[in-house]
């Protein structure tokens, strides 16, 4: 039978081998954390960019179907509204009532929401909406140009995009500047963020860094005008 003392002798951890090894593990511990939140946003901002693709596509298809680019959705519409994620438009023979606003998804039968759960703002130029005059084919003609810029920062002097008739935006993972599903904007938009969500003819789009995870997709007017002219929309 072992005495007091040789139980008292057999090897163990101490306290501070103990403290180590829970400090290791707590770092290993944060590091898959970390590694699996990285991985996560990376998943989240390339299903953002298929939506905003999609939506690209589906404005362009709504123009060779309709002769037109479709209106903004009015972006504080609730679910209690019938009219909710539809073209912001009094009638078929009147113009649109904003231009700024949301993407009507309804009217394209798209998702609402980006992965965040956020409505993607959406800028269309009055005369790429405009209703179609009695016997006209399109309301904009091949020479018809839009107004909207893109910069690579927003205190940039030149733009790497310009005169464009449409521009989506998803607010990224922050969200702010987004319209909310319960028709409330985000606040909080500042800096490169900030000319994404103020209602200019300026957008932002670059790379994600430290205060800015946009992600921006633009109708292009020699696309528009090729996918009008193959539809037999333009001459």
């Amino acid at each position: 039978m072992q005495s007091t003392e040789s139980l008292r002798r057999q090897p163990g951890f101490t306290l501070i081998e103990l403290a180590i090894v829970l400090v290791i593990v707590a770092l290993l511990t944060s590091g898959l954390l970390m590694g699996i939140s990285a991985q996560r946003i990376t998943a989240e901002n390339a299903d953002a960019q298929r939506q905003l693709e999609n939506i690209r596509e589906a404005l362009l298809g709504f123009a060779m179907a309709n002769g037109r680019l479709p209106c903004p959705a009015d972006p504080a519409l609730t679910i209690a509204d019938a009219t909710l994620g539809t073209e912001d438009r009094p009638n078929a023979s009147s113009p649109c009532n904003r231009i700024y606003g949301v993407v009507p998804w309804v009217t394209l039968s798209l998702p609402e929401a980006d992965p965040w759960g956020r409505r993607f703002t959406y800028f269309a130029n009055a005369s790429f909406t405009a209703p179609l005059a009695a016997g006209a084919l399109a309301s904009f003609t091949l020479s018809t140009a839009g107004n909207a810029n893109i910069k690579d920062t927003a205190a940039s002097g030149s733009n790497i995009a310009s005169n464009l008739p449409a521009v989506v935006v998803s607010h990224g993972s922050n969200g702010l500047g987004a319209w909310q599903t319960n028709g409330v904007q985000l606040g909080g938009a500042a800096g490169d963020e900030l000319e994404n969500a103020n209602s200019t003819l300026t957008f932002v789009a670059h790379t994600p860094s430290n205060g800015f995870d946009d992600l921006v997709v633009w109708i292009v007017p020699g696309i528009l005008n090729a996918r009008m002219v193959a539809a037999g929309r333009l001459p």
